[in-house]
């Protein structure tokens, strides 16, 4: 496992699944994404976090954690593989409420934000349909 880390940031690249993940922290809240080896690369300790933060936030978002003062806490699962992608997630315990699938999948069709989302949420969608 590769990590780099910085103030509200950081990133490892999984040697073991071949992927590269990111985590952007703020107040509390909280964002994982996949990231490129391109953005992984670019990556330094020295480098001004904001910068880190506006790399790693380009990437596919997996997971939301949001903590603010206007609701309880809650959990978004973009990609349930998340943890492949930053394995210090494996023994992280979610702190409040986590959407269901359905609203998920409708929040990935509707908001344009979240349409590198898409495809994998459709995959998923019907690999559970036939295992039903």
């Amino acid at each position: 496992m590769n990590m780099k880390e910085g103030l509200g940031w950081k990133a490892c690249y999984n040697e073991e699944k071949g992927v590269y993940g990111g985590e952007v922290m703020f107040q509390g809240s909280w964002d994982l994404y996949e990231i490129s080896a391109a953005v992984f690369g670019s990556l330094s300790k020295g480098m001004p976090d904001s910068e880190a933060e506006r790399l790693i936030s380009s990437g596919r978002r997996l997971y939301s954690h949001v903590n603010d003062r206007y609701s309880p806490p809650y959990n978004i699962v973009l990609d349930e593989d998340y943890a492949d992608f930053c394995p210090w997630m494996k023994k992280a315990e979610p702190v409040g409420k986590t959407w269901d699938r359905e609203l998920t999948d409708t929040a990935v069709e509707l908001f344009e934000s979240e349409k590198d989302n898409r495809e994998q949420r459709r995959k998923k969608r019907e690999q559970r349909k036939k295992g039903d």
